[in-house]
């Protein structure tokens, strides 16, 4: 029986069964992981992708232990949206991170809300919209 072991030094294997696993559940988005001291995985279309990745982001939600929500501004998913969380030992250190591509990220209501009227001029411009015509009262 095969062992895998989630720790600081983990390297691409150890993360791999998780990685897919993880890939499976979210409908075969993009997932990456990596421990604290070793290169981690990259996980794209139901292949790896990379052993040797260390995406910008998973080191940063090591660095300070915390969730990250970003756009990239640099890396493999750059101007993507992604999700990477810690993965932490018992006292509730980081020792690795593991992240996906955030589709929910694409859709950010709060901002299109502050947009709405902008959007709608944009795609109506200065008549009323919708035209008298296109209105549902119109319709009945």
């Amino acid at each position: 029986m095969h062992r895998y072991t989630l720790s600081c030094n983990a390297d691409a294997g150890d993360l791999e069964p998780v990685v897919l696993a993880v890939h499976e559940l979210i409908h075969h988005l993009p997932v990456t992981a990596k421990s604290l001291e070793k290169d981690g995985i990259r996980v794209e279309d139901g292949k790896v992708i990379d052993r040797h990745y260390n995406g910008p982001i998973l080191i940063e939600a090591i660095r300070t232990n915390r969730m990250i929500k970003i756009i990239p501004s640099s890396g493999a998913y750059k101007g993507v949206p992604v999700t990477v969380t810690p993965f932490r030992d018992r006292d509730g250190k980081a020792i690795g991170a593991i992240g996906v591509v955030d589709m929910t990220g694409i859709f950010d209501l709060a901002t299109l809300m502050e947009n709405q009227s902008a959007i709608i001029k944009q795609v109506c411009g200065k008549d009323p919209c919708p035209l008298p015509s296109e209105q549902i009262d119109s319709k009945r």
